[in-house]
């Protein structure tokens, strides 16, 4: 099966330039021939082919259905942006692969990357999410401090995963709820007053394990750990 994605609202809508190429050279798609859509809100959209053109393929809605997603959690990860921005975007399409709901990238005290162009990380969660079938895009917020963010209001667990010694529960037993929040922080860990800050704001300090990790794959494991409870 292939998926595409579109935000079109319309019964009949035109291709982007390059679909329109994809859908007909590669896939050798024609008239009377049908494509399947999602909207990333959770819609399989299934239109039929009226006009194939390499440039300016069109097609007609003919059924929508409602899919439910895959994960019957919601899972926000608040992750500092590494400084090798693939390893970054590694982790974006991985966490949309295995199951997330929502990232918002955190500027640290240690972190050595202050901006993320979301523009082009949204770009690997919709590839990501149409190559791994998936009917809902994961929300990407904008960066933003982490003094700031541990301030705002979350329904839900809160925990923080870091590197420095004292006591922490392992994900991995924590009682699974519908709501969860991780923070995951840069190379150079969370700084002390970061963690204080962090338990001070009712986050639970865990671990994911006896190996020092990676930023991404730290994230990686928050969410697949997640996925499987």
């Amino acid at each position: 099966m292939q998926l595409f994605f579109t935000e079109n609202t319309e019964n009949e809508f035109t291709l982007p330039s390059e679909e329109s190429k994809h859908i007909t050279k590669v896939l050798r798609k024609k008239e009377g021939d049908k494509i399947n859509f999602t909207d990333g809100k959770g819609n399989l959209i299934i239109a039929e082919i009226t006009t194939s053109d390499v440039r300016k393929t069109r097609v007609k809605v003919i059924e929508k259905i409602e899919k439910e997603k895959e994960h019957n959690y919601y899972l926000h990860i608040a992750i500092a942006p590494t400084k090798n921005m693939d390893r970054f975007k590694w982790f974006l399409e991985k966490a949309c692969e295995i199951g997330i709901d929502e990232i918002t990238p955190i500027i640290c005290d240690h972190s050595e990357r202050k901006v993320v162009k979301t523009e082009r990380c949204n770009r690997i969660l919709l590839s990501a999410m149409k190559q791994s079938l998936k009917y809902h895009l994961p929300k990407l917020n904008e960066a933003i401090s982490f003094k700031d963010f541990i301030k705002g209001d979350f329904d839900g667990s809160k925990y923080l995963a870091h590197c420095e010694d004292g006591k922490k529960l392992d994900l991995k037993t924590v009682s699974k709820t519908e709501k969860t929040l991780i923070l995951i922080g840069p190379e150079g860990d969370f700084s002390p007053t970061e963690i204080e800050n962090s338990i001070a704001n009712n986050y639970t300090p865990i671990s994911l394990g006896n190996s020092r990790l990676r930023t991404e794959t730290a994230g990686i494991i928050a969410v697949h750990t997640i996925n499987v409870k």
